[in-house]
């Protein structure tokens, strides 16, 4: 079956080549112009991923909103921000909110397709049966592949697709430090170094909330980083 991507994008040309570009890879594509309306519509059935613009027409904040909202009701959904607004404040914002990418419109379509591709993989990755049940434990730290579920001190964090990826590789090879691109690659995932970050410093924060005193990865200056037992 194919894979169903929801486009929530007010400006109806640039949103047509989205649609037109994910269709010739053999996705439903489904297009939305405002908020309001998107989320009549994942009322019925949330897509299998969505792209987000963050303004949509005078609501400027939109798809701020709209991630706020999907990410809510599926932890698991990817959802990808694609926008003209470049700002690192707007991306920070963005990815703190959930979102598992944060693109800027300049991008080239093969590569926003790759990134897209990626998403699908690790989704697909997660759902394949395990003969063996693959769980981490360390310390404080469980961590459970198959039900994609990570806990500190027995307390659940709210995480993403992409974040698990992370805390999962991290985790697997404790002391070992791994690079920007290792992170990527062991997420099936195209990103650059600066969102990396982003993420990882998102990561530390849902830690700290249940424990103060959280400091597990720890930071390799200009190598990447570890997981500290």
């Amino acid at each position: 079956m194919a894979k169903r991507i929801a486009i929530v994008e007010d400006e109806i040309t640039i949103a047509e080549n989205y649609r037109d570009a994910f269709m010739q890879q053999g996705y439903e594509v489904s297009l939305y112009a405002d908020r309001m309306t998107a989320m009549q519509a994942f009322d019925q059935a949330l897509p299998d991923l969505a792209v987000i613009d963050v303004g949509l027409g005078d609501d400027v904040e939109g798809g701020f909103e709209l991630c706020r909202e999907l990410r809510s009701r599926s932890k698991t959904l990817p959802i990808v921000f694609l926008t003209a607004r470049e700002s690192e404040f707007d991306k920070v914002s963005g990815l703190r909110l959930g979102a598992d990418d944060y693109l800027t419109k300049d991008i080239g379509l093969p590569h926003m397709l790759a990134r897209i591709v990626a998403l699908f993989r690790r989704i697909e990755a997660l759902s394949q049966p395990e003969a063996i049940e693959e769980v981490i434990e360390h310390g404080k730290l469980s961590l459970n592949k198959s039900r994609m579920t990570v806990s500190w001190d027995n307390q659940p964090l709210d995480i993403t697709v992409t974040e698990f990826w992370i805390i999962r590789d991290l985790a697997r090879y404790p002391g070992q430090v791994k690079t920007r691109q290792q992170l990527m690659d062991s997420a099936n995932v195209v990103l650059d170094d600066n969102t990396i970050t982003s993420h990882i410093k998102r990561i530390r924060k849902k830690f700290q909330v249940i424990d103060h005193d959280f400091d597990a990865i720890k930071t390799a200056y200009g190598m990447g980083y570890r997981w500290q037992v």
